[in-house]
């Protein structure tokens, strides 16, 4: 178990920061996909894209300080385990929810749920006690989230099956964040966690490469697609992802991440010229505003109690501290 120690303002800050812009270039994943190529399937351009961010993470682990036989290790703890097999599981159960359910209802069930989720399991096992601030940062984000997805929601039909499999695809992600929190708590560091978790995952989605049409790779526009979807969305991306979790407690950060589906809106609306109702300008307005608060807060932290890691999350007995 690594000693704790102080972190320092401008340290979380940094650690805010490398998490925003991790969740910036998620939010480019869907417009990638618009502009790809026909004949993929969601199922094979996830699969792809967790294989060759797994492959990208491990090439370029010794150029960050990393040891690629250290984090082939993790496969032998059962917390990177745990990390790889969801970090497969939350990808194929998002792909399959956005299938049925669609993509609007899918995705604000999934990135909706996450934050709740690592809240409550960082809580119980992690002991990073929720903070009123969390809570109301998240609340008012999954608040815009809602009006920002349901202000473009166009099917009246759901599909039970498809809203399951979102919910899995949330609780997957928070259970992959905190098990990789968990890792870095005791004293591994970042990088080498998120390319356990990604290379783990890659192959255990190797049955999905084999039975998923994937001509498209070999043209020019999918090979494009593959590699930024891979490295961009997953290699560069987790990299400040895990940087940002070093630092900071599992549910803001996860809180913080909502920013991708307000980057992914912009896009939308910028790059695919797709039209933004007024209730979706309402809706991304919350959303940055919840995100703001977290970040402030996130960024000042607070001296006193600490918990493993150097985070200072201790929570009095009697309420939720801001």
């Amino acid at each position: 178990m690594a000693a704790p120690h102080t972190e320092t303002r401008p340290g979380r800050g940094r650690a805010v920061l490398a998490v925003l812009a991790a969740a910036t270039l998620f939010g480019t994943t869907g417009t990638a996909q618009a502009l790809g190529p026909s004949g993929s399937t969601p199922l094979g351009v996830g699969a792809v894209r967790i294989a060759i961010g797994g492959a990208g993470l491990l090439a370029v682990l010794p150029l960050l300080g990393g040891r690629r036989r250290d984090a082939v290790s993790l496969w032998r703890t059962r917390w990177g385990v745990l990390a790889g097999l969801t970090t497969a599981l939350y990808q194929v159960c998002f792909f399959g929810g956005v299938s049925r359910a669609g993509v609007a209802l899918g995705t604000l069930v999934t990135i909706g749920s996450g934050p709740v989720f690592t809240g409550l399991l960082s809580w119980v096992l992690l002991r990073e006690r929720p903070r009123a601030s969390w809570v109301l940062a998240t609340s008012v984000c999954v608040l815009g989230l809602a009006l920002l997805v349901g202000s473009g929601a166009t099917s009246p039909g759901v599909d039970p099956v498809g809203l399951l499999l979102a919910v899995v695809s949330g609780f997957g992600y928070a259970v992959y964040t905190v098990a990789a929190k968990r890792l870095m708590n005791d004293g591994h560091r970042s990088d080498e966690v998120m390319t356990a978790a990604f290379g783990l995952g890659g192959v255990v989605l190797v049955p999905v490469l084999l039975t998923e049409p994937l001509g498209w790779v070999a043209t020019p526009s999918g090979l494009v697609m593959a590699l930024w979807l891979g490295l961009a969305t997953i290699t560069v991306a987790y990299v400040l992802f895990g940087r940002g979790l070093r630092h900071l407690p599992a549910g803001p950060v996860t809180t913080l991440v909502l920013a991708e589906p307000v980057v992914a809106t912009l896009l939308g609306v910028v790059v695919l010229g797709e039209a933004l109702a007024p209730l979706g300008w309402v809706g991304a307005a919350f959303v940055l505003a919840g995100l703001a608060l977290q970040g402030v807060v996130s960024a000042r932290g607070r001296p006193g109690s600490q918990v493993p890691g150097g985070l200072q999350d201790g929570l009095p007995a009697g309420g939720l501290p801001l």
